[in-house]
């Protein structure tokens, strides 16, 4: 008699394993432990052999009977339908190991295992997400040619991304390397491709330095229209003169608006150094304002799409853009070039400068007895002389510099 859903249902687990039959050798397997287990049995070559078809209640019983009817179509075309469900068995894992080595994946390994700075972490991911990962990601690693990676790369440098090209072909290289130890892959196609690429310009970072320009500059900001969180990021860039990572992956913790010091961890630093950013009033007030939009949690600039990522690396300068400068006029990074060029114009101290712009220093036993605070009373009123001068530019007026009094 063919089973119901409610004897299903209704069937008890006893003390032994026991079956019930719906018949044409499908039958319900009810363990001790209560679980209920679809098998069919059939014949193959005058031999018994059982196919196991998933528990209920996952299978119900109109899905054991169609999975049933399936088998004996195979079984009536000479196949045996246990063999074919081994191979596709180990189709799946094989492709469950192809898919665990793709480019992407072991990418993602590599990146996992590299003990650096949260910023050089985010602009790694950015490089292979936004360039390699859409071309080769989804290519098994090792089969994945010098002409396709090249193909990749040559996508970025059409753009006019011809640094970004040569980063990402370096990531690149960094992978297959790490493939290669893995035993992942026999060879890193980078290797081959020496030369392929046009080299960067070698230019630095375009940057406004004249002062008449730099008030157009800050006006020009003062008017922007987009999202108040990056006119925040334009507001405090030429203030801060931090690095672009640096300040975008600013957050509130590392504030005391009070006290106008902005401390700036370890990992987040280029060099791997605590850094100290002390905050003119100008500063302060921007931070200020942007608590409203933020919360005082989390990033100062957090992502348009979710709170839990900071802004996009390339925020700032899509709104310089937007503003009428090109990228061979002003960057982001620019507003370093910008304070650095001016301050040593305006006689302050070198060595503060370089300090405040976290640089390393070339002498080694100098570097041994740098620290966060070296500098600090002196930067704190370059800072604020600073913020006063940009004021000044801003206003359109004759600007005399306020410059460091010598001793």
């Amino acid at each position: 008699m063919p089973l119901s859903d409610v004897a299903i249902r209704k069937a008890k687990p006893a003390a032994k394993p026991y079956k019930m039959s719906d018949g044409r050798g499908l039958f319900l397997l009810v363990n001790p432990t209560g679980s209920k287990l679809w098998r069919w049995k059939y014949r193959l070559t005058g031999r018994e052999k059982l196919l196991a078809l998933g528990a209920y209640p996952d299978v119900s019983l109109t899905a054991a009977r169609d999975a049933c009817t399936d088998a004996r179509k195979l079984l009536a075309n000479g196949t045996d339908p246990g063999e074919v469900r081994k191979a596709v068995k180990a189709e799946r894992i094989e492709a469950a190991a192809v898919a665990s080595d793709t480019f992407e994946a072991v990418a993602r390994e590599w990146m996992a295992r590299q003990e650096v700075a949260e910023v050089t972490a985010n602009k790694t991911r950015w490089i292979l997400e936004t360039f390699l990962f859409p071309e080769i990601g989804s290519r098994p690693i090792a089969e994945v040619t010098a002409r396709e990676l090249l193909d990749a790369l040559r996508k970025v440098e059409e753009s006019g991304r011809l640094e970004s090209a040569k980063r990402a072909k370096i990531k690149a290289g960094q992978v297959f390397r790490y493939a290669m130890l893995e035993g992942k892959t026999n060879s890193d196609p980078t290797a081959s491709l020496r030369g392929a690429l046009k080299p960067p310009s070698g230019k630095h970072h375009a940057a406004v330095t004249d002062p008449a320009r730099m008030g157009e500059l800050l006006r020009a900001i003062d008017g922007f229209t987009g999202q108040p969180v990056t006119l925040g990021a334009l507001k405090l860039a030429p203030l801060v003169f931090v690095r672009p990572g640096e300040l975008r992956h600013a957050e509130w913790a590392e504030f005391d608006l009070d006290e106008a010091i902005w401390r700036i961890p370890g990992e987040k630093m280029k060099m791997k150094a605590a850094h100290l950013v002390p905050l003119s009033s100008q500063a302060v007030a921007i931070l200020r304002e942007l608590l409203a939009f933020t919360g005082g949690d989390g990033y100062v600039f957090p992502g348009l799409r979710t709170a839990s990522r900071p802004m996009s690396e390339n925020t700032v300068n899509a709104a310089l853009r937007r503003l009428g400068y090109t990228g061979e006029e002003m960057t982001g990074h620019g507003f370093r070039s910008m304070a650095a060029t001016r301050l040593n114009e305006m006689g302050w101290n070198a060595d503060a400068i370089e300090r405040q712009l976290a640089h390393a220093e070339s002498n080694k036993v100098r570097e041994a007895y740098t620290h966060a605070a070296q500098y600090l009373d002196e930067r704190t009123r370059m800072m604020q002389a600073w913020a006063d001068y940009l004021d000044a530019l801003r206003a359109g007026g004759k600007v005399i510099p306020i410059r460091s009094k010598v001793s």
